[in-house]
């Protein structure tokens, strides 16, 4: 196996096992309240867009709270936006005045949401934009994405690519040496001729390694939301990254390099339709469909981080805390179905899904069957069935209906009701088959 993807294995062992995150989109695009790309999409300049950067002040921040809603939903890690695309800051950076210490805020709110997770036993990541709207050497007009691109009068004439450079490396270092151990740097994102060396990427990745050797990077500094880049090959790059991160989607089988084998990967996923705060989208989904994503992730091997966009006083969403709540009742109950599960040595059942850790297969059953529900090809490989919720005994069923399927075994969850019965839970009812 080569080096690389030996070094990754050992570091995401971790990252694997845990397979559920919090992605937390916050900046000043709060204000505007219409998704963190508000700069952008309506070409705002920074004269503009400066009175939401002297309004900034979060007074009901409160980032215990945060990870206390995170650690209740099961979730494991978080990966906070220390730096968006409009360059804003939300830590005490000494390479920019562009921070949150010197707005009304007038906090250093990436130290405070790490003291606070941490100190809830969370795994703690950091979001980097490469991007930067608001340094003066960002290329401007032109630019794919540039607020300025269509305005000839931002022309990149006297910028210099390099002293942008000198200021990302130097903040990621910051980052890196002032705020204890981080278990995450996610650098967000290459497109065009933007990628890989243009980035300085493999030096910026070996001072990220010098620096914190443990540490688990995304692949976005040679890809995107639209391709991986070289970490789906047998040959990643230094810069490959140690999971991909398709975004708002689910792969339709997992990821996997060229030869078939499945590499690390989390779905970032939105709860409604925007990252950062949006105060007129309110199509949310539901507790119902979060739960499936979950699932879904894990039976192909990945994980999932999903993301709440907390508005400008501090306050996650309250659809959002709806919805971790009542996730979190769910992985109170079933969490076992996720922790270190992966692929299913059986396929896809037409009634949900499976997970699967060792001889543990956990049966996902999101559909009600009319008669027993069948786990196909699992004839004489059952030792016993299990309702994971509350332990108690399902039987392995040899009713007069299902004489002529002797390879399939099958179950009811009341032999009283042998036709039809409600699922326990309709979210997703999870049972624990142990195998011989």
């Amino acid at each position: 196996m080569n080096e690389r993807i030996e070094d990754r294995t050992r570091r995401t062992e971790w990252f694997r096992h845990d397979r559920f995150g919090m992605f937390i989109h916050w900046g000043i695009y709060s204000i505007p309240a219409r998704g963190e790309w508000v700069r952008s999409h309506e070409q705002i300049s920074v004269e503009d867009y400066e009175p939401f950067f002297k309004e900034f002040n979060p007074v009901l921040y409160d980032p215990k709270q945060w990870a206390h809603l995170a650690k209740e939903a099961g979730m494991k890690y978080a990966v906070l936006t220390a730096k968006h695309h409009d360059g804003f800051c939300l830590f005490d950076s000494k390479l920019t005045d562009y921070k949150s210490t010197n707005t009304p805020c007038k906090r250093d709110l990436v130290r405070e949401y790490l003291d606070a997770f941490r100190a809830e036993g969370l795994k703690v990541g950091l979001y980097y934009s490469l991007l930067d709207w608001h340094h003066p050497d960002y290329p401007h007009y032109g630019d794919r994405v540039h607020p300025m691109r269509n305005h000839p009068e931002y022309s990149n004439e006297g910028r210099d690519f390099d002293r942008y450079l000198e200021y990302m490396h130097g903040q990621v270092r910051e980052l890196l040496t002032d705020y204890g151990k981080i278990d995450i740097i996610w650098f967000d994102f290459s497109y065009d001729d933007m990628h890989g060396e243009k980035w300085k990427a493999t030096e910026l990745v070996e001072m990220a390694r010098s620096l914190q050797p443990g540490i688990l990077i995304d692949n976005r500094l040679e890809g995107s939301g639209e391709e991986s880049g070289t970490i789906k090959t047998k040959n990643p790059s230094v810069y490959a990254g140690d999971f991909a991160c398709p975004e708002q989607m689910i792969p339709a089988r997992g990821l996997t390099d060229e030869d078939g084998d499945p590499i690390p990967w989390e779905a970032c996923i939105t709860m409604n339709d925007n990252w950062g705060y949006a105060s007129a989208d309110k199509h949310f989904k539901s507790s119902k469909m979060l739960i499936r994503c979950l699932v879904e992730c894990v039976s192909k091997g990945g994980n999932l981080l999903l993301n709440v966009g907390p508005d400008a006083k501090g306050r996650f969403p309250e659809e959002s805390v709806r919805a971790l709540k009542e996730i979190a009742a769910w992985m109170k109950d079933n969490s076992e179905s996720i922790y270190g599960c992966s692929y299913a040595d059986y396929p896809k059942p037409e009634w949900g899904r499976y997970t699967q850790k060792g001889n543990k297969l956990y049966a996902h059953i999101y559909e009600e069957c009319m008669g027993a529900i069948c786990l196909q090809g699992l004839a004489g490989k059952v030792d016993h069935l299990r309702l994971l919720k509350d332990g108690s005994e399902l039987k392995v069923t040899e009713f007069w209906n299902i004489k002529e399927y002797p390879n399939d075994a099958f179950f009811f969850f009341d032999e009283k009701r042998v036709l039809t019965f409600p699922l326990p839970d309709e979210k997703d009812t999870v049972v624990e088959i142990t195998l011989k």
